[in-house]
């Protein structure tokens, strides 16, 4: 587990033995490696992962409105639009790191924000935790954007958030984290 200031979610006991785990790749935002396992039948296999740090995404609404951010993903090359979201920072609660990334990427503060749900990713092969949380009473604050942030915050009536969210391009957490909300009758 990389110590790198950011929150990282320890793995339980393994249920099939490892036989030998080894980190292959690191950089300052992920971790690659494999653990060679031992599966039921006797035989081994290496199975790969990437390790990220915890992340959080929220869920915030003010008039009706669900405040979401557009920003334009390099990696995947296309402009998003997606819920506020950010790393864990070691320490911090995934309701602390809400309130924080909603402050630095909005420029809104809530004056209540509630746990609602938390998964790991992408299971085949990421070791990334995902907390959603959801946040209301906003009022505005000075935006905080990291250096390498570009994006434009957008309010989108809650009447339509499912419909934007799974409208194309849309990505897993802005999906989910709505489709959460959603269910528990909060969009």
């Amino acid at each position: 587990m990389s110590d790198d200031g950011r929150r990282h979610e320890a793995l339980a006991d393994p249920e099939w033995p490892v036989l030998e785990s080894a980190v292959e790749y690191e950089t300052g935002w992920f971790t690659g490696g494999y653990d060679l396992v031992e599966q039921p039948d006797g035989s081994t296999k290496r199975y790969y992962w990437a390790e990220l740090a915890t992340a959080v995404v929220v869920v915030s609404v003010t008039d009706e409105q669900l405040v979401m951010v557009e920003q334009y993903r390099p990696t995947i090359r296309e402009t998003q639009l997606e819920l506020p979201a950010g790393i864990v920072e070691q320490g911090e609660s995934f309701t602390g790191a809400a309130e924080r990334e909603l402050r630095e990427e909005t420029g809104f503060e809530a004056s209540s924000t509630s746990f609602l749900q938390e998964v790991w990713c992408t299971t085949g092969m990421l070791r990334h935790r995902r907390g959603f949380v959801f946040a209301e009473g906003l009022s505005p604050v000075a935006q905080e954007l990291d250096d390498n942030e570009f994006l434009s915050v957008r309010a989108v009536p809650l009447d339509e958030a499912v419909d934007v969210a799974r409208a194309q391009p849309t990505n897993d957490a802005t999906v989910e984290g709505i489709l959460i909300a959603h269910d528990e009758g909060l969009v």
